[in-house]
């Protein structure tokens, strides 16, 4: 139906003089229905990656190819038209502002240094090996290899990010990337204006004065912007000018706003600007802006799904045709030559292990910065410079963009397992109590083989779980910094088991940024509170764990009584219809152990089916031996 209804519109729009009104309506419609056919296939995209566990950014290329070059559904440029380099960049804008509100300073303490190597010595090493790369290997002229060189310094949050979550990076490595990702935006897009303005310069005087005095003024009216429009920001928040439902909004309209008359002042000063605004707002200690980081990451998901579909959509197959063996050598010798030559002259002496610098070797996609940067100077340099080669970058940096998300995109996962860097499916379980039975529940998960890491703030528990052979953790569940200072490798889940329901619903909250609303639990609230649902609405707290009559209160008395967690293993001999018969309801299940070895933490909201070859670990109450001689033999 969507294919006839385009080509009925194609067709009508191409009618020379039957009814104006009509075509202009039809035109209206197809060009609605080609920006929803963005978001749609953008977001469609991410969920589907999301299923079948793939980097979200191979799938929006491929949907952006096919709805683009082979289908002909979409075409950005007739669709936004001159419109379209513009709308880019505010969107890019919006992503590296949200990108500067999840830096924090104190991840710097003790990766500051290598990160401050990689956005200068790396981006040096990065820039010059990539334009003699360029100049020898593409055959570009010498001007065109230094402004590729430069906007190639560019990787981008764009591919990192969500390319680190799918891989679930631990340690050092991922704060590393990640800085490094979102702070070489700026540089890479500054480099290419300076070198730009070099290449377009007149003589070596004019040259040397013209880039220095581009270079004072980007970082002049980078910092004052920045910093007085976070600064006015905050005193608006502090004082309260601005009320609740009006404060994503202003602050989307000054990121807008700053970057627009950022990059009016000098041109591509407002990444630079608007990342380090999103910086300075993430690292203030004056007001919360939680709300807004929220706001600004699904704003950002949007965004990205979006640009990558327009991305891949406006390539056009002809500008392929000269793509042939000296592009797929300049892309090998980007990602075995340049890239692991600037991680190794960056991180000399950094302390580092081997896995973790090869790691960040096998990690430099680049994006939509380096596409949209790309594709407004080879326009500027055929035109105003009267360098007609500088048309073969488009195509060449698309292959790049390709290449690189898809080598990269299906193989980190794998490299970082590999390295032992990585958990991009992390079985284990951070639990929020020390008491008893947290105990219990703890030694039962690590003699099965998962992580756990029990965390409390009271000592004489804390004592008595290292006395067991548990990892403990002396803080409290919400405290501000406790997601800087947990080593949360192979921790994927947690488990809110505190006798306090209401630090329980704060803690799934606190960790829902972390582990994602799917993957935080807490015991169900007492049934006093649970008759007053006011007080613990369901977007406000966790899953509800094991079964609505298991609160803390319960489960504590069982174990008072005398209770044991006990691990079953099913068989077709021994069935969980047999095991309910067995126990006639003196029974809680708690988890199941599938039998690829996955851990499913059992909840109010699921029914479970155990089939044979599964584990059961339950809550039951002790019986006689002969009781359970069938469960035993099997």
């Amino acid at each position: 139906m969507f294919f006839q209804f385009h080509s009925r519109i194609k067709r009508c729009i191409r009618l020379p003089q039957k009814s104006p009104l009509w075509k202009e309506h039809l035109l209206t419609e197809y060009i609605a229905l080609a920006i929803a056919g963005i978001f749609v296939l953008g977001i469609t995209a991410q969920w589907l990656a999301w299923r079948i566990r793939l980097p979200s950014i191979l799938l929006l290329l491929i949907f952006g190819f096919v709805a683009g070059p082979v289908l002909g559904l979409i075409n950005p440029d007739e669709l936004l038209g001159d419109l379209l380099f513009p709308i880019v960049s505010i969107s890019v804008a919006l992503i590296l502002f949200e990108g500067g509100l999840s830096l924090k300073f104190r991840e710097l303490h003790i990766t500051g240094h290598v990160v401050r190597n990689l956005v200068t010595i790396g981006a040096l090493v990065t820039w010059v090996l990539s334009a003699t790369a360029a100049y020898f290997v593409l055959n570009l002229e010498l001007p065109i290899a230094l402004l590729f060189g430069a906007i190639l310094v560019v990787t981008g949050p764009t591919v990192v990010v969500p390319l680190l979550r799918h891989v679930r990076a631990v340690g050092r490595v991922s704060s590393i990337a990640k800085w490094e990702g979102i702070v070489n935006d700026p540089i890479g897009a500054v480099l290419a204006v300076l070198v730009f303005e070099a290449v377009v310069a007149s003589s070596v005087q004019e040259t040397a004065v013209t880039v220095a005095i581009d270079l004072l003024e980007t970082l002049f009216i980078g910092t004052v912007f920045g910093s007085l429009v976070a600064w006015g920001l905050i005193q608006l928040l502090k004082r309260y000018w601005i009320p609740d439902f009006l404060q994503n909004s202003v602050t989307l309209m000054a990121v807008i706003a700053t970057f627009a008359a950022s990059n009016a002042l000098q041109r591509e000063t407002g990444l630079f600007t608007v990342t380090l605004m999103g910086i300075l707002l993430a690292n203030q200690k004056a007001v919360s802006i939680r709300h807004i980081i929220e706001f600004k990451e699904n704003i950002g998901v949007l965004l990205l799904s979006s640009l990558f579909i327009i991305l891949a959509a406006r390539l056009n197959p002809d500008t392929l045709s000269h793509l042939g063996l000296r592009s797929g050598l300049f892309l090998a010798i980007l990602i075995i030559l340049v890239r692991p030559a600037a991680i190794f002259l960056s991180t000399i002496k950094s302390g580092l292990r081997w896995q973790e610098k090869a790691f960040l070797a096998w990690m430099a996609p680049r994006g939509i910065v380096a596409a949209a940067v790309t594709a407004i100077f080879a326009i500027e340099l055929a035109e105003e410079a009267g360098y007609v080669q500088a048309e073969t970058l488009v195509p060449e940096m698309f292959f790049i963009i390709v290449g690189t998300v898809t080598i990269y995109g299906l193989s980190a996962a794998h490299v970082g397992r590999w390295l032992g860097v990585a958990q991009p499916n992390p079985q284990g379980v951070l639990i929020a109590g020390a008491h008893d039975w947290a105990q219990a529940m703890a030694n039962i998960l690590k003699t099965e083989g998962y992580k756990v890491l029990l965390v409390d703030t009271n000592r004489r528990n804390l004592n008595q779980a290292r006395l067991a052979g548990l990892p403990t953790f002396y803080a409290s569940i919400l405290s501000e910094y406790i997601l800087d200072e947990l080593e949360l490798g192979n921790i994927g889940r947690l488990l809110a088991l505190t006798p306090n329901d209401e630090v329980n619903v704060l803690a799934t909250l606190h960790f829902t940024e972390v582990f994602g609303r799917a993957e935080v639990y807490q015991l169900p609230p007492r049934k006093a509170v649970m008759e007053r649902q006011e007080n613990v609405p369901v977007p406000l707290r966790g899953r509800l764990l094991f079964n609505a009559n298991a609160t803390y209160g319960e489960l504590s008395e069982c174990f008072a009584q005398g209770w044991v967690i006990k691990t079953t293993n099913l068989t077709k001999q021994f069935t969980y219809r047999d095991f309910q018969e067995t126990y006639n309801g003196k029974s809680i299940p708690l988890f199941l152990i599938n039998g690829f070895g996955n851990l499913i933490i059992l909840t109010t909201d699921q029914e479970i089916s155990p089939q044979p070859g599964d584990k059961l670990i339950s809550l039951v109450q002790p019986i006689d031996d002969t009781s359970t001689e069938r469960e035993t033999k099997s």
